[in-house]
């Protein structure tokens, strides 16, 4: 007996929330239907999901959730992907971007796009890169737009999220954001390594986890902000939060109460990538030649 889609959105949605009213007040049900439905999968089965008190997945329903969200994000990019051809008008084009993916090349890309197509509208929002695939697999945007660290030409690591087309839009080089009186301030650049014992600003414009990743264990968080705001980010780095790195783009020049050093080992860069599904003739298509070109 194949797994019922619903019955699996029902538990991944208790499990997200922990709690079997939470569920069935953002699912339109009662709290016994899910009660019933979650019993239902399990009858399935034949082994206990959830642990009640708390409500918590046991060790089979922790390895059903990394079955359950995959599969369920490709069922809702399947339905996406019909019905894609029929869903606007061919002029309008909806992009998603995470927070420093609309860098200045980006911009003059969607100005040429639109210069070449005047009636061209577009609808631009920003989401984490962690919600960006999914935002684009399901329908809810046309194109995407991530950006990441990465070494030069390397792809970004996104979630799979199903059948996507990935492609690269720019590369830019990073810098070091230090305060204004910070011993190191004065540098022609710096090597990251050096830097491995500093504390740095966990955020999702800088992720600490991604930078280990790529050049070793270190870089512990003195402070983590949840926000994407850059003129938050240099506010906390100006004050003596952390350190963090940035594309040089995206400090303001002069720096205000901050220094930037560039950074001179390892090669790194801010990488720009587009992401789409198969795209029908319109103006995501065109667009995304344009963004690509």
């Amino acid at each position: 007996m194949l797994m019922d889609p619903h019955l699996l959105t029902t538990f991944v949605t208790v499990a997200r929330h922990g709690s079997f009213s939470a569920a069935a007040a953002e699912l339109g049900y009662t709290q016994s239907a899910i009660s019933q439905q979650i019993a239902a999968l399990e009858a399935d089965l034949g082994l206990p999901l959830l642990s009640r008190r708390p409500v918590e997945p046991t060790p089979a329903g922790r390895r059903l959730l990394e079955h359950a969200e995959p599969l369920l994000l490709r069922l809702r990019a399947a339905r996406a992907d019909v019905l894609r051809t029929a869903a606007q008008p061919r002029h309008l084009l909806r992009l998603a971007a995470t927070p420093l993916a609309v860098n200045a090349v980006v911009s003059a890309r969607l100005a040429e796009a639109r210069a070449r197509q005047p009636r061209l509208e577009v609808r631009l929002r920003t989401c984490r890169a962690e919600d960006l695939a999914a935002v684009v697999a399901e329908g809810r945007a046309d194109l995407g737009l991530a950006d990441g660290l990465a070494a030069p030409s390397d792809p970004l690591r996104l979630p799979e999220s199903g059948p996507m087309t990935t492609t690269g839009v720019s590369e830019e080089d990073l810098v070091v954001v230090l305060p204004g009186g910070h011993p190191l301030a004065g540098r022609a650049s710096l090597r990251l390594a050096d830097l491995i014992d500093a504390r740095w600003l966990q955020s999702p414009l800088c992720p600490l986890a991604r930078l280990r990743d790529l050049v070793g264990d270190g870089f512990p968080a003195g402070l983590e902000y949840e926000g994407d705001d850059v003129h938050t980010v240099l506010a906390l780095a100006a004050a003596g939060h952390g350190l963090t790195l940035l594309p040089a783009s995206a400090v303001p020049a002069g720096g205000g109460q901050v220094c930037v050093v560039p950074v001179s080992a390892p090669r790194l860069v801010h990488r720009v990538e587009l992401l789409h599904a198969a795209l029908p003739a319109g103006a995501p298509s065109d667009v995304a030649a344009v963004l690509t070109g």
